[in-house]
């Protein structure tokens, strides 16, 4: 039995590209409708007032506003508060 392995490449060299997750908009930003807020796996972030969240449960505003994080029943949630706009 040799105890040498054959002359062939290594068995190095793989890797798997990130996913790019966390949160996208930080609290107090002020975004608009359909702008991602938080990428994740799982619900680390629950949806709150004015945020959907997407089938690989990314959180998403509906409506412009105000980012902002909070708790509520224990768990961390993102809430979109909307902005009132100054009539001149």
């Amino acid at each position: 039995m040799a105890h040498k392995k054959g002359a062939s490449s290594s068995r190095n060299g793989r890797d798997s590209a990130a996913q790019r997750l966390g949160v996208k908009r930080f609290g107090g930003q002020v975004v608009k409708a359909g702008e991602i807020l938080v990428r994740q796996r799982g619900t680390h972030f629950h949806p709150g007032v004015n945020v959907g969240r997407g089938g690989d449960d990314t959180l998403f505003a509906t409506a412009p506003g105000a980012v902002e994080f909070g708790t509520k029943r224990g768990r961390r949630t993102v809430n979109i508060v909307r902005t009132v706009r100054q009539e001149a």
